[in-house]
């Protein structure tokens, strides 16, 4: 699995909307063959901070990068950003799913 953690900043005039504004994206990584998950939160202490957090198999990443809606996504993203989004970006080999978080186990 290619796990990726991305946070942005988004403009003031921009945060209300920026999630709807860029649902284009979010529908068409997530039909994508080989993503498993594409999910935005809001900081909940700053409400200009989003966190995407995305994942995919590990022989999916170049298809991401090269589709025509990321393409879109870096001509269109960065106007509603007020600087260069910090990422986090690992490979963790075999890895497809969700584990349980044993430690909270609900029973």
């Amino acid at each position: 699995m290619i796990l990726i953690n991305v946070r942005y900043q988004v403009r003031p005039e921009y945060q209300e909307t920026f999630l709807e504004e860029t649902a284009w994206f979010t529908e068409a990584t997530r039909a994508e063959e080989g993503n498993i998950f594409f999910d935005w939160y809001r900081s909940p202490d700053n409400p200009g901070e989003f966190l995407l957090i995305e994942a995919f198999q590990d022989d999916a990443a170049e298809a991401h990068v090269n589709s025509a809606h990321f393409k879109r996504a870096q001509e269109e993203l960065p106007k509603y950003l007020e600087r260069t989004p910090d990422v986090i970006n690992t490979l963790i080999p075999e890895k497809t799913e969700w584990d349980k978080l044993v430690e909270f186990e609900v029973k």
